[in-house]
């Protein structure tokens, strides 16, 4: 069968490699589409995927998010036609997949883990043939999407245990970035200040954050979404801060790390499937999954930069708990056969 991905944030890269791989490992042939954004194009450049990249975030305005995301899903629908025909179709928070696929009679399933993304949801549920998201998200949240019923899917445990399964953390990621990994090490991710539901946040903790790390001697990695981020951080003359050039893998950088703060979501989780220490800066409304990983003591919320305590722990972190991802393949895409 011929199943159509589309990826449009750096994190959708992570999440849906497994499955892809699970795909063409049973010989079914995946085309991705992709919009540019963040580290999006990188990490698919370092994996060796062919990918057709088009579209562009609309920014934090609302007006220009809709405009952007009109143009895409008209790109979506040529593209569909050009490269189709498809036999199913998924994504992880895309917008545009859903309507194109409506226009194409493609079925499709959407996935996401964060149910206060009002604008997305109310599309993407609606037009979706299947829901996908975590059993810490209650259902009736996203009944006002149009998500219920045998729409709605729900999966066990955290999306990062079923990334996990079967990852080694690779060290040279670490002693790439010139890291002394005899001495404390903390990870920074920053707020995806682009996302319509943060309102252009660019969390105010961060530069505090930043300068008490560096006054505690931590080496501190900060994971960027854009140039802009980077060269902002770069800008504060942070002896003890490191800013990547470039996309790295996140996930062996947050298990040797002795502490990641971040503004994000899909780290945080990472983390602590990982049992790596995590606070989150994310100033968003908290959503179920992160409300139950509170409750569980697996993470915890950033009030005050001080909370932030690095010390250096024996090893890498390894995840206790992953799944397989196969399973999540098939709640994902029923109508492609194992």
């Amino acid at each position: 069968m011929r199943i159509w991905v589309d990826l449009t944030n750096t994190a959708h890269v992570v999440v849906l490699r497994p499955l892809i791989e699970l795909l063409e490992a049973r010989g079914h042939e995946v085309v991705l589409s992709v919009r540019p954004l963040s580290a999006t194009v990188e990490l698919l450049e370092d994996w060796g995927h062919p990918f057709a990249a088009f579209g562009a975030h609309g920014g934090v305005r609302r007006s220009d998010k809709a405009r952007a995301a009109a143009a895409r899903a008209r790109r979506m629908v040529a593209f569909g036609r050009a490269f189709g025909p498809f036999d199913a179709a998924l994504a992880h928070g895309s917008t545009d997949l859903p309507v194109a696929c409506r226009l194409l009679g493609i079925p499709n399933t959407t996935m996401f883990d964060y149910e206060w993304a009002v604008a997305q949801h109310s599309v993407n549920c609606r037009l979706a043939n299947r829901v996908l998201v975590p059993e810490a998200i209650p259902p009736e949240r996203l009944a006002r999407y149009g998500a219920r019923g045998s729409k709605l899917v729900r999966y066990p445990g955290l999306k990062e245990e079923y990334i996990l399964h079967g990852f080694t953390p690779d060290a040279s990621v670490v002693d790439g970035l010139g890291v002394d990994r005899s001495r404390p090490l903390a990870v920074v991710r920053t707020a995806p200040s682009y996302a319509l539901y943060l309102g252009g946040s660019e969390t105010p903790l961060l530069p505090r954050l930043l300068g008490k790390l560096d006054a505690d001697g931590v080496q501190t990695v900060v994971l960027t979404r854009n140039a802009e981020q980077a060269g902002e951080v770069r800008g504060l003359g942070l002896g003890n801060v490191i800013v990547p050039p470039r996309a790295v893998d996140a996930r062996s950088l947050v298990a040797y790390a002795d502490a990641l703060v971040s503004a994000g979501g899909s780290m945080n989780r990472e983390a602590a499937a990982l049992g790596t220490p995590v606070w989150t800066m994310f100033e968003g409304k908290m959503g179920g999954v992160d409300e139950q990983l509170i409750a569980e003591g697996r993470l915890q919320v950033l009030r005050d930069v001080d909370d932030v305590v690095v010390r250096k722990r024996a090893a890498a972190g390894r995840a206790e708990t992953t799944r397989d991802p196969a399973e999540l393949l098939a709640l994902a895409l029923p109508w492609v056969p194992a």
